[in-house]
């Protein structure tokens, strides 16, 4: 590894290694994809990694190209010492609005680790139910924390298989290439076909 890459990652550790100089060792970093789109599920990952964990090209996901993060993403779940992942769907975004879905998700996530952490650090969430593990909201933490970032990564290739998947059953709406975000093109299909089932109509109502 360069270097400037192991300075990148040390500094990407700081606020973890700050937790583990208090005593916390499973730390779980959590963060979200798919908040922001018209269509489409939100999905939430939590991750434990190694305190010694120091993957190569590990970033925000947003920061990072798809080819990369689908590498990431095997590399992130081989090392992880424990890993979950929740998938809300549209109707219950559309039910309970997106804040308080990606909160569910946060919950389903908690419940579905293996190895429960004794810290809990997520993107800037607040007043959210971990199940009475103790958590740390983070500003832009997926840019400041490795677990999250990790978490990031986890979160954002598993939504864009899903969309993937969408595009084959309803191809006209091109979401293998703007995964359900509002792009242009893909208003501009909303006013053309009207909506398919994965749209979330509380996010499309100025469309159609």
């Amino acid at each position: 590894m360069k270097e400037k890459e192991q300075e990148r990652l040390t500094k990407l550790k700081e606020i973890e290694k700050e937790f583990y100089s208090k005593g916390f060792k499973n730390i779980c970093g959590m963060d979200e994809a798919g908040r922001g789109p018209l269509a489409g599920p939100v999905v939430v990952a939590g991750v434990i990694m190694p305190q010694d964990s120091m993957i190569e090209g590990v970033n925000d996901s947003k920061k990072v190209s798809e080819k990369k993060r689908e590498k990431l993403y095997n590399l992130i779940l081989e090392e992880a010492i424990s890993y979950s992942i929740a998938v809300v769907g549209q109707d219950v975004i559309d039910e309970i609005n997106i804040l308080n879905a990606t909160k569910q998700g946060v919950t389903n996530v908690v419940e579905g680790l293996e190895i429960k952490p004794d810290l809990i650090i997520v993107d800037a969430l607040n007043h959210i139910d971990t199940k009475g593990i103790p958590y740390d909201s983070i500003i832009k933490g997926d840019a400041k924390c490795y677990n999250i970032a990790a978490a990031s990564i986890i979160a954002k290739v598993t939504r864009d298989k899903i969309m993937r998947k969408w595009d084959e059953i309803y191809p006209q709406y091109g979401f293998m290439q703007h995964k359900g975000y509002g792009t242009a093109k893909h208003i501009a299909t909303i006013k053309e076909y009207g909506l398919c089932p994965i749209h979330r109509k509380t996010f499309t109502k100025n469309f159609v």
